[in-house]
């Protein structure tokens, strides 16, 4: 049994070695790194954990490449797993070779695993197993001979059996090439062949399905384009007009080439058989490979799209869920509507819900005296710096009533800003805001979760569930299970960069945090509530269900600004205090110092690696410890261009093509950018007017929340709609 065992361990030692070996291979980077990296993920470390506090481990990888290493990790663990049971199930059969088992084994792929186990698959009823069943594998080996002489006929009347069903040669003949179609289709290597092929060389045809009836999807009605180079968005617009059945979809292969492919690869030589296995060739492609074939590759297409568009959600979720904040400022925040009226909430410089109102200075009521003298009061009881306004229902002219008013009061610090209330409406209908606020409407709620969004994204948006935050493409046409798992990976990325305020962070945002769950999350803000703020992070320690790994991996990313020990309000971790504490003895430094000019340039004159060798540790731990010292309290996000404020309102008629503009760009999709410039709509730039140098994806040029300058191209005033250029001779 001990034996056994032994070479069961060593046998997954090698399985370990071999992933981590095609790890390495596949994404270039050293064997150790990989190595290392795999160690501390089956630790139970956490990616930010392990990108911030173990560089000197796996060689600075940051959190792109360490996610690459986990997925990849997951898909061959996954695909060793069946590899085994494949080779179990063969075995079992007794039909398994020393050569399938290799090349079972050497497959890179979770499809080449399939095909090889094609042929030992227990299928459902088909005609080939039908014709097994009454006994007509001999005849169809007999026909696999290629027999120059003889006759079919005559060979096929020794299988009629009227009790088996097999009423004439004829049937018998059918039976054997039902079963030679079968085998070829069954084949892992003309399977694998005819699939590449089809990527590579077929075309989509798209066309009408219905009398072309007018709908989004006309310019499908009569499509063709190679499907390897379709670009994602267009292959998710014509799945989805397939779906609503507007489109009918198909794709064009040269099969004559496949056949060709398939009839070197059968072998089929001039015979008394030759003309019945050429149908044989084409039954086998038309009836078993290609409708699975062409099912296959336009998953292979879709999946390929959906990532792509899920990619690019992520990418714009982290640029928006990091902009930056606007801090120590006290806003009205306006949710607003028609007949409903605006939603107002007073909001403190703390994110404090000071007052709530309604008022109607939009159609049908149009009471704007009496809204203003509402408006007045607020920004003049609450003090009142900026007015932000929900980009929803009535937006825009609740927008121009702002701008007048901001003109009648001349209070040169007053300012507004749009903002986008993308899943306010689903937050404020949530459990968690009824938590927060169970006194107030939705609409009231919506509108406090519009203030406090632009006082601190981060903060407010997590509460949020990241697939209502339109900032993508697609995103619900794509796998929604793989949406939600991309996406709460961005937003931990977010959450850990910036770090958060252990006595002030909502359950919401220390959920994210590397190692918390809900359950621990509500634990943490529970335990704040019965015993006061926390004065040090060993305090986390209290905390039920909070254990060893779980404070490891959370307490660098937690802060407390005010507390006992000043190293708390840094992002470094307590297991690098005693180093800075060393640290502050060979440089004769106090922590009560911390903020004074003589401590920062102490540390800026001196060379980190010369300290890293003195103190013995690792050089990047000691430059991010330096970091840290220098800038307690940091939040990356400040390094950012600030949001464009406004005091007046810029209408579609004032627009010129050839105005210079400043604008926030709102969305990045595959064709290009939308980017507010004051307007009611946001203003497209193309891909092709994002600069003037070839670009690949906007995604490489712009981001959601960059600051740009834009010149107007074309104003169409009839569909509201302004063509932008980043080209400045545009």
């Amino acid at each position: 049994m001990e034996k056994n065992e032994q070479i069961n361990e060593e046998k997954g030692e090698q399985v370990q070695e071999r992933i981590q070996k095609q790890i390495t291979k596949e994404l270039q980077i050293s064997y150790r790194q990989v190595k290392t990296t795999v160690s501390l993920l089956d630790e139970g470390n956490t990616i930010p954990f392990i990108a911030r506090y173990r560089k000197e481990k796996t060689g600075e990888l940051n959190e792109v490449a360490l996610r690459e290493i986990q997925e990849r990790l997951t898909y061959l663990r996954n695909l060793e797993d069946r590899k085994f049971e494949v080779i179990r199930l063969i075995d079992e059969q007794g039909k398994l070779t020393d050569k399938l088992k290799q090349d079972i084994i050497k497959a890179e792929k979770l499809q080449m695993v399939e095909d090889l186990y094609r042929p030992y698959k227990q299928k459902r009823k088909t005609r080939a197993t039908v014709a097994k069943d009454r006994g007509l594998e001999p005849l169809s080996q007999w026909m696999m001979l290629q027999l120059q002489e003889g006759s079919i006929q005559s060979e096929a009347e020794k299988y009629v059996d009227h009790e088996k069903g097999i009423e004439s040669a004829d049937d018998a003949i059918q039976g054997a090439m039902d079963i030679i179609a079968e085998n070829i289709s069954d084949d892992a290597q003309i399977r694998a062949w005819i699939r590449k092929f089809t990527y590579d060389q077929s075309q989509i045809d798209v066309e009408a399905k219905d009398n072309e009836a007018e709908s989004v999807y006309e310019m499908y009605y009569a499509y063709q384009e190679p499907i390897r180079k379709m670009p994602p968005h267009r292959i998710l617009a014509i799945n989805r007009g397939e779906r609503e059945g507007f489109l009918k979809v198909r794709l064009d292969v040269p099969v004559e080439r496949i056949y060709d492919y398939i009839i070197k690869q059968v072998i089929i030589r001039k015979s008394i058989v030759s003309d019945i296995l050429h149908q044989v060739i084409e039954d086998a492609y038309k009836r078993l490979i290609a409708p699975s074939i062409e099912r296959e590759v336009r998953n292979e297409l879709t999946e390929k799209a959906e990532e792509k568009a899920i990619d690019i959600f992520a990418e714009n979720l982290h640029s928006l869920l990091l902009q930056p904040p606007i801090k120590g400022t006290s806003v009205l925040a306006v949710d607003p509507a028609y007949r409903t009226g605006c939603k107002l909430a007073a909001i403190d410089d703390t994110g404090k819900m000071l007052d709530i109102a309604v008022t109607y200075p939009t159609p049908p009521e149009n009471k704007i005296t009496e809204a203003k003298a509402k408006f007045k009061k607020f920004i003049s009881q609450y003090s009142i710096e900026l007015i932000a306004i929900g980009n929803g229902t009535a937006s825009r002219e609740t927008e121009q009533f702002v701008a007048d008013l901001i003109g009648e009061l001349q209070k040169l610090d007053l300012k507004y800003m749009i903002v986008n209330e993308a899943g306010a409406s689903v937050y404020s209908a949530s459990k968690l805001a009824q938590e927060e606020f169970p006194d107030l409407d939705v609409a009231e709620r919506s509108a406090i979760s519009i203030g406090r969004r632009l006082q601190d994204p981060l903060a407010e948006l997590v509460k949020i569930d990241p697939k209502s935050i339109g900032v993508g493409q697609y995103q619900h046409d794509v796998s929604q299970k793989r949406l939600e798992e991309s996406l709460k990976v961005i937003v931990e990325s977010a959450v850990n960069h910036v770090g958060v305020d252990l006595n002030t962070a909502s359950p919401s945002l220390l959920s994210y945090v590397s190692g918390v769950n809900q359950t621990i999350a509500r634990n943490i803000v529970k335990y704040r509530e019965e015993n006061g703020k926390f004065g040090k992070r060993e305090q986390l320690k209290k905390v039920p269900r909070l254990g060893a790994k779980t404070f490891e991996q959370c307490v660098g990313f937690m802060r407390i600004s005010d507390g006992e020990n000043p190293l708390d309000y840094t992002p470094i971790h307590p297991e690098s205090y005693k180093i800075v504490d060393h640290l502050f003895k060979e440089l004769q430094l106090e922590p009560n110092q911390m903020d004074s000019s003589q401590f920062k340039s102490t540390l800026q004159e001196r060379d980190p690696e010369e300290l890293a060798t003195k103190l013995d540790v690792g050089v990047p731990t000691m430059k991010d410890i330096i970091e840290s010292l220098q800038k307690p309290g940091r939040d990356p996000r400040e390094d950012l261009p600030a949001p464009i404020l406004r005091t007046d309102v810029l209408k579609l008629e004032d627009i010129k093509p050839g105005m210079e503009l400043k604008g926030t760009v709102r969305n990045v999709i595959d064709f290009g950018a939308f980017v507010d410039i004051g307007i009611k709509n946001d203003g497209l730039v193309h891909i092709s007017e994002l600069s003037d140098k070839f670009v690949k994806h906007p995604l490489d040029v712009v981001s959601v929340g960059d600051v740009v300058t834009v010149w107007v191209l074309k104003v169409d005033e009839k569909k509201g709609r302004v063509s932008l250029t980043m080209k400045q001779n545009g």
